[in-house]
């Protein structure tokens, strides 16, 4: 239940930050261009905390449904204006100042992405280095040739430092490449060029871990399974473990690696493991329970011990990113530009039909990803928000009546038949956006229910 509420926590509070950002940015130019607004509302519905604030009597609310929010301005379709502030009346305006504050919202949520990503990128992020494990038989990294180890330095011949670096340009060059050269360098210091055919993942619209299809996975050194830490009153403690013991077997499975310690401790939640360790070169044996622990609805074990790290594992998988303030901001713009053009273009063909619809994501699949990301650290969390923050200014400008975007539609066509939409178009558009909107919303509550009952 604790867990529960740790996702719900970083989710609200990425959902509230973008939500507070995308308003204030509405907010923010209609005030600049002398419109009065009436109300800054957090979500929808009736208010469940509400104040006027400023010479204007503007109210700031919070309301009770917080999957959005709004900014209500002075608008002659909305309710009697008195004539002495017709001027700062939102319908009155010429349109490109109807256009600057729409425009506003979605704006403001891309800045805040490329602030963050500045943020980040000028501190440093220690980020895991781009190297390969043995990729499963009959995958298209097999037949690739990729071994164990080997780290790639160029992706379709763009330098990468980090996992996430490669990950990013393969999924992005992959979109419209069957075939991707990886340029490695394996455990022996030769150069070599792996011929990567992605045609699977695309003949698959890319559900799933696309790049786990495709046989790329992260390489994991192997850690001795000698014990570094007993947490007090665990049940490694409980049974005498301690610091410097190493383990030999586990209900009479060898152990040569921590990874298979973790592996058999956490698929026994709640039974008797036979224990055999060696301390001070001598063999012992006891018998371990590990405590049942629940993670996203599933049990599983754990006995309160962790691995000795003498940094030689850490050192050989990490790496530490960072650039000066200026190379920092020419980086973060890239990176929202690029993923921002990326999401339109994966929208695109999730339209056209070469990207299955199971990739969009609804409220639960974001939680769990909000609480992971926050359970990692706040560089992950961070770089969540930012990613979010895109996705949500993104959609926001889709020409779909209801959104941002379907305004600025409005706005166009008012620009090229030289006066506003009657009522009654605009109705008719609301109300398909609604239908559209409402869809999308079924078809992201529908992967979520997928993703948890298949796991």
């Amino acid at each position: 239940m604790s867990n529960f509420f740790y996702y719900l926590g970083a989710f609200a509070l990425v959902l509230g930050a973008l939500i507070i950002v995308h308003e204030y940015g509405h907010y923010l130019v209609a005030r600049s261009v002398g419109v009065k607004v009436l109300r800054f509302s957090v979500g929808f519905g009736r208010a469940l905390w509400s104040r006027r604030v400023g010479r204007d009597g503007t109210e700031w609310a919070i309301a009770m449904f917080p999957l959005g929010g709004y900014v209500k301005m002075l608008d002659e379709r909305e309710g009697e204006v008195a004539p002495e502030e017709l001027h700062r009346s939102f319908n009155r305006q010429p349109v490109w100042r109807r256009m600057l504050i729409v425009v506003a919202g979605p704006v403001a949520n891309l800045v805040l992405a490329a602030f963050v990503y500045w943020g980040l990128f000028w501190h440093g992020m220690e980020e895991l280095k781009p190297i390969l494990a043995q990729p499963v038989a009959a995958s298209a990294a097999a037949a690739a040739g990729i071994e164990n180890g080997e780290r790639v330095l160029k992706v379709a011949g763009e330098v990468v430092q980090t996992w996430q670096d490669m990950r990013w340009v393969l999924l992005r060059r992959a979109v419209d490449q069957s075939s991707i050269d990886l340029e490695v360098v394996n455990q022996r210091n030769e150069i070599a060029v792996r011929h990567l055919d992605v045609s699977s993942a695309r003949a698959e619209g890319w559900q799933g871990d696309a790049l786990e299809k495709l046989g790329i996975n992260l390489y994991r050194p192997r850690i001795p399974a000698v014990i570094g830490k007993v947490n007090p009153e665990s049940p490694a403690a409980a049974a005498g473990l301690s610091v410097g013991d190493e383990i030999l077997a586990i209900a009479g499975h060898p152990i040569t690696t921590w990874s298979e310690v973790v592996q058999r401790v956490r698929a026994a939640p709640g039974e008797s493991l036979a224990f055999i360790f060696r301390r001070d070169g001598a063999d012992r044996i006891v018998n371990i329970t590990p405590a049942v622990v629940d993670e996203d609805g599933r049990q599983f074990g754990r006995i309160g011990a962790t691995v000795r790290d003498d940094g030689r594992s850490r050192s050989e998988l990490m790496i530490r990113v960072s650039y000066g303030p200026m190379a920092a901001l020419s980086k973060a713009l890239d990176e929202t530009w690029d993923k921002s053009v990326f999401s339109l273009v994966m929208i695109g063909k999730m339209i056209s039909g070469e990207v299955s619809w199971r990739n969009i994501s609804g409220p639960v699949t974001i939680a769990d990803y909000a609480g992971q990301s926050a359970k990692l650290g706040m560089t992950y969390y961070l770089q969540f928000l930012a990613l979010v923050s895109i996705s949500l200014a993104v959609l926001n400008l889709l020409p779909i009546p209801i959104l941002d975007g379907g305004h600025l539609l409005y706005y166009v066509v008012e620009i090229i038949k030289g006066g506003p939409l009657s009522e009654r178009s605009m109705e008719i558009g609301q109300q398909i956006g609604l239908a559209l909107l409402m869809m999308l919303m079924a078809f992201a509550f529908y992967n979520d229910i997928n993703r948890l009952i298949s796991g």
